[in-house]
């Protein structure tokens, strides 16, 4: 970074311990500094893109989150993951697998937990030749999923970066006008779910407590301004707070969140995508996504099951625009709509619609093998905007129910 770069990103934080967030974005999108900071990263990617596309494969590892049991921190299993530096976009995956969550609560007494998480700007790809800066809770889209019982007190530690990167670099985030992340957790009783107590800028680190008291599958996301900005990012996830007698036992479990995207380019577009807050105030997204990217689950990285096995999906809508969940030659036996674990749930629902900041819990059984299509059914979504994932399910042909 030259002197005249350092000088003003200088004059950027110092602005922001007395003004915080600036209330006209606009006249931050004119600032030269911020277009030649744009178009550097650019050009930095077009030659990292040219000098390793052969590393992609390269992994670091990503963590879930430790939790306290009988007094002792749990240490969280290793999940592979697809990161090397963040910015470094021929490298890191965004997507969250449906598969990475913890397990079902397995205890009759509530206890405290600890919930560690980070926030992270990163650059990282959309689709193949497409480049976004991600806003994100723990480097993924969506966010960790959280997973304690009703009674438990739950300390919830948020750090602004990672603790093993230095801060520094090009972020949007910050040439934008804001400062600042926080957390805004649904299953929260309390002023802003969490958010002021949690407010705070590049390398703090704040925390809150609160006791989990109502059963249910909710939503959190940041709360810093600009609101919705952040949400469209992909600063969301979910936290389960499963009753005191847990779940009914199931074979597999899956985490899905859909999100809205609202990229300067059309669907598809090559290069680095900035944010288009015109696109959000307008809600006309280009990118409707699973679990942050096109493909994210799909292919190697679909949700698989076996003939037989029961599956509980966990849905949500991380940002602005409600979603129709459908499979296709799939029908939900159980829905549990608004996230309602505790009342009697649906019974064979064919299209789940989830409002924004919403999810819903859905369970059925895995009768027929086969490659089925996870889709928003405001099907242009689907087909011509990302919203599409993949459920494999493998075993014996079922010739008496389909063939």
């Amino acid at each position: 970074m030259n002197k005249t770069s350092s000088l003003l990103l200088l004059s950027i934080v110092l602005s922001s311990l007395t003004i915080g967030c600036s209330p006209d974005e606009s006249t931050n999108k004119t600032n030269g500094g911020r277009s030649a900071a744009i178009q550097a990263e650019k050009a930095r990617y077009k030659m990292m893109a040219a000098g390793n596309s052969a590393e992609r494969e390269d992994i670091q590892a990503q963590y879930s989150m430790p939790v306290l049991t009988n007094g002792r921190t749990q240490q969280p299993k290793p999940m592979p993951a697809e990161s090397a530096t963040a910015h470094q976009t021929d490298l890191y995956e965004i997507g969250r697998r449906a598969d990475d969550l913890p397990t079902a609560v397995n205890r009759t007494q509530p206890q405290q937990v600890r919930v560690d998480l980070y926030t992270e700007e990163l650059i990282a790809e959309m689709m193949p030749g497409v480049t976004y800066e991600y806003w994100t809770f723990s480097g993924k889209v969506p966010g960790p999923f959280i997973r304690v019982r009703a009674g438990d007190s739950v300390e919830i530690h948020l750090r602004q970066g990672k603790h093993d990167v230095a801060a520094g670099g090009y972020s949007e985030h910050i040439s934008s006008g804001h400062f600042s992340h926080s957390i805004d957790l649904h299953a929260v009783i309390g002023p802003g779910g969490g958010m002021p107590l949690t407010q705070g800028g590049p390398g703090e680190e704040k925390s809150f407590r609160f006791k989990a008291m109502h059963p249910g599958l909710y939503v959190y996301h940041c709360g810093s301004p600009h609101v919705p900005t952040h949400v469209a990012n992909g600063m969301y996830g979910m936290i389960l707070v499963e009753p005191e007698q847990g779940l009914a036992k199931v074979d597999r479990e899956f985490y899905v969140m859909q999100g809205d995207f609202y990229t300067s380019g059309k669907f598809g577009d090559e290069g680095l995508q900035t944010f288009s807050k015109e696109k959000m105030l307008a809600e006309k997204p280009e990118y409707f996504l699973f679990n942050g990217r096109v493909d994210s689950l799909s292919g190697e990285r679909a949700l698989k099951a076996k003939v037989g096995e029961k599956i509980r999906l966990f849905v949500g809508v991380g940002s602005h625009i409600a979603a129709n969940f459908h499979i296709v030659g799939a029908i939900f036996e159980s829905l549990y709509p608004a996230g309602a674990i505790m009342n009697p749930p649906l019974k064979n629902i064919q299209t789940a619609v989830i409002a924004a900041g919403s999810a819903v819990m859905i369970e059925f059984t895995a009768q027929v093998p086969g490659e089925y299509q996870l889709v928003d059914h405001s099907l242009s979504r689907a087909i011509d905007k990302g919203a599409l994932a993949e459920l494999i399910i493998e075993g014996p042909a079922q010739p008496e129910l389909y063939q």
